[in-house]
């Protein structure tokens, strides 16, 4: 059983020579107790490829895992920057803050007149 999860997802962008990469691992257990290394890697956006290390023991696959980091970060590889939180941008609001005003028809409440 994995004593805690590990995973990791790194990008490598430089537009002046057109890359988008990205690196993705995780340690994950098997049906039988033991440590699986999945790693994934490609182009931004691409299916990319998959490669598997099947380890006995968790360490073996820690070890790994540190190393392969170590050498992905050496390269250039950072986290994924992550979205702001907050209030949108001035560009990103309606022109106001008043709900929509409600239209009889197209909202469903059309009343038929006799």
């Amino acid at each position: 059983m994995i004593a805690q999860p590990y995973q990791l997802y790194v990008e490598r962008i430089d537009a002046t020579k057109n890359m988008a990469r990205y690196y993705a691992m995780s340690i994950e257990p098997t049906l039988f107790g033991e440590a699986i290394l999945i790693r994934r890697w490609g182009r931004i956006g691409a299916g990319g490829q998959r490669m598997m290390h099947h380890f006995r023991r968790e360490e073996d696959a820690v070890e790994l895992f540190l190393e392969l980091l170590r050498k992905k970060r050496s390269r250039g590889y950072r986290p994924r920057p992550h979205f702001q939180h907050g209030p949108l941008p001035d560009r990103h609001r309606n022109f106001s803050d008043k709900p929509p005003p409600v239209h009889p028809i197209t909202d469903g409440e059309a009343k038929l007149q006799a």
